[in-house]
């Protein structure tokens, strides 16, 4: 056999001889005896460095070969043309501390790009074989309307719809998903229409009761499209079991390419980073076949609630108030954010003073150790976890993050001080536009050019400005004095420390 060169890719031609070298493990599973079972939407990072782990690690445990996965991708092609060439493969580079190690995925037996490959998601979604959809299309992907409830003014809905209607009445392939929850729907009515055989809907993103949520989405869609036979089906035999998510992955480096060429010997254009942790935990809610979680560490229950509301409050909000701060601060990861002095004292008193008086532990976990451990993992300095990258989306992370925990402090009859920190924070984020030495912050957000107008203007002003935003803050928050007097006090107090 000639020697593996750099200029090589991962590939099912290359892997065996990859797999023996030092650091470097896996496939779990021999990808070429896969089948797949299981659709998921929204190929990213945090899908192949979480839950295609957990699906790989259950096939390995039970020697089940149905669990294959079809990845489909987003508004772009990119994963599908990294991963293509490799042959669904890639590499999970896990940095600890002070050490990293490699692992080769296998579980990818396709990805799809909606806007070439639509009705090939159709056709899987359609197959007796196939028994699961899984959703990671973060927060933003889920076309809601103020308050609640599917957005049928967004013209990308309503195509979905029309194409809806068109599957249902059996004419001929309407034309590419314009977004995810359009395919997944009209995959489920080819479905109905066909076997009709019983099937699950598994939301993985940063929802509050993520599975109620996509599920009245997907109602909504059926009913908006007249298929009133598919919703007697759907209300029948799918589920829409809740899951919460846990494992810190950033952003993929040119260094961390680097890094696992010289592990691997090899290029991988589809590597995924993330932390030593994973957690996931799953509604026990599924009317047919499932891959094994529970024997690759996940915790299948019956109530995925107490531990979706600890970790949104207490990770993901401490994650944001630490970006936006750092990130002003000039700090450029949210491990050199933990290492700032006052900042980890900032993010202790938010958990202790705001959050942990608003939830019920869940079984086993002591609220503060949690909390504690969540800064440890912040800390690891081998992540290179940027705050900008944990700041983008603002508009639709904060309602989920704090606004719920604010909102219980009220009822409570106590002002969250720390909350309004954290809220204040992203204000002067947008409203400074750089940080502390000049340089730039970049506004990744859905509603950019709305906030950057209600945020110009004079520094006075801007709590009131943009507590006004409706699509983010509810009235009894925006409206309610204390609050809005603490988030601007807060909001000078963050001013006078970004000049």
């Amino acid at each position: 056999m000639s020697a593996i060169t750099l200029t090589d890719r991962l590939s099912l031609a290359t892997v065996a001889a990859a797999a023996e070298r030092p650091r470097v493990s896996g496939p779990a599973v021999d990808p070429r005896a896969l089948s797949t079972g299981l659709v998921h939407f929204g190929v990213g990072a945090f899908h192949r460095a979480h839950q295609a782990v957990y699906t790989e690690d259950a096939a390995a445990a039970t020697g089940d070969t149905r669990w294959g996965i079809l990845g489909v991708t987003g508004r772009s092609a990119r994963v599908a043309e990294q991963l293509g060439p490799q042959d669904g493969l890639y590499s999970v580079l896990t940095k600890a501390r002070d050490s990293s190690s490699l692992r080769v995925m296998g579980s990818m037996r396709g990805v799809v790009f909606p806007g070439t490959g639509s009705e090939e998601v159709l056709r899987t979604l359609a197959a007796e074989s196939v028994h699961l959809a899984s959703l990671t299309i973060t927060e933003k992907g889920y076309p809601r309307r103020l308050g609640g409830g599917l957005d049928l003014g967004n013209p990308a809905v309503a195509a979905d719809v029309d194409a809806l209607k068109a599957e249902v009445a059996g004419r001929s392939f309407a034309g590419p998903g314009r977004t995810p929850l359009g395919l997944l729907v009209r995959g489920l009515a080819r479905r109905h229409a066909t076997s009709g055989a019983p099937f699950a809907v598994m939301c993985c993103d940063n929802l509050m009761s993520n599975g109620s949520v996509t599920r009245g989405l997907v109602l909504e869609l059926a009913e908006a499209a007249g298929a009133h036979g598919l919703l007697e089906w759907l209300d029948a035999a799918v589920t829409f079991p809740s899951t919460m998510v846990d494992r810190i992955v950033p952003a993929t480096t040119e260094a961390n390419r680097r890094e696992a060429e010289r592990l691997l010997d090899l290029r991988d254009e589809g590597l995924v980073v993330a932390e030593p942790f994973g957690q996931w935990i799953i509604e026990d809610n599924f009317p047919g076949p499932r891959p094994a979680w529970e024997r690759a560490g996940a915790i299948v229950t019956a109530d995925v609630g107490t531990f979706e509301l600890a970790k949104l409050r207490m990770l993901n909000a401490t994650h944001s108030l630490l970006a936006y701060l750092g990130a002003l601060r000039g700090h450029p990861t949210i491990a050199d954010a933990v290492a700032a002095d006052g900042l980890v004292e900032e993010a202790r008193r938010l958990q202790r003073n705001d959050i942990i008086p608003t939830l019920t532990a869940p079984p086993g976990t002591d609220l503060a150790a949690y909390g504690e451990s969540i800064l440890e993992r912040f800390a690891n300095p081998n992540l290179g976890h940027t705050t900008i990258q944990v700041a983008m989306d603002g508009s639709q992370k904060l309602p989920v993050r704090i606004l719920g925990t604010v909102a219980d402090r009220l009822s409570a009859g106590e002002i969250p001080y720390s909350g309004a920190l954290l809220v204040a924070a992203w204000m002067v984020f947008i409203y400074r536009g750089r940080d502390v030495n000049g340089r730039p912050l970049g506004l990744d957000d859905p509603l950019a050019e709305a906030l950057r107008a209600a945020a110009a203007g004079s520094e006075a002003g801007l709590a009131g400005r943009l507590l006004a935003v409706k699509e983010i803050f509810p009235e009894e928050l925006a409206g309610h004095p204390g609050f809005r007097a603490a988030v601007a006090e807060a909001v000078r107090k963050v001013l006078s420390e970004v000049p």
